[in-house]
């Protein structure tokens, strides 16, 4: 059975954006060796979605406040785009250090 999930996050500044994960969002690591840090997430889900081609994946971490994570964000001077609201939840995306994109998520759908 599955236990869990593991996600990469292919960076141009890991370090940075390791110590944003870190100082920032607050994600507590492990060093898997090497400098490899392994950092815990709450409990994860999975959704599939149609498209047109297949082969790609977002990240979204959720929150219960988004409108409170942005404003926290925004003023450690992390860029972040306004909230959408998408009916069945309102998601932002902020730019990682290193240039990547993660995405914050406030569901508004049953969880599983």
């Amino acid at each position: 059975m599955i236990n869990g999930a593991h996600v990469v996050v292919y960076s141009a500044d890991a370090g940075a954006d390791r110590a944003f994960l870190r100082e920032v969002m607050g994600l507590s690591s492990v060093d898997a060796g090497d400098g490899w840090l392994i950092f815990a997430l709450p409990p994860a889900e999975v959704a599939v979605h149609p498209a047109e081609t297949g082969g790609s994946h977002e990240l979204f971490l959720m929150c219960d406040d988004i409108d409170g994570l942005r404003t926290d964000l925004l003023a450690k001077y992390i860029e972040i785009g306004d909230v959408s609201d998408e009916g069945w939840g309102r998601l932002a995306v902020m730019v990682l250090p290193g240039g990547g994109k993660l995405g914050i998520y406030e569901p508004r759908h049953a969880r599983p």
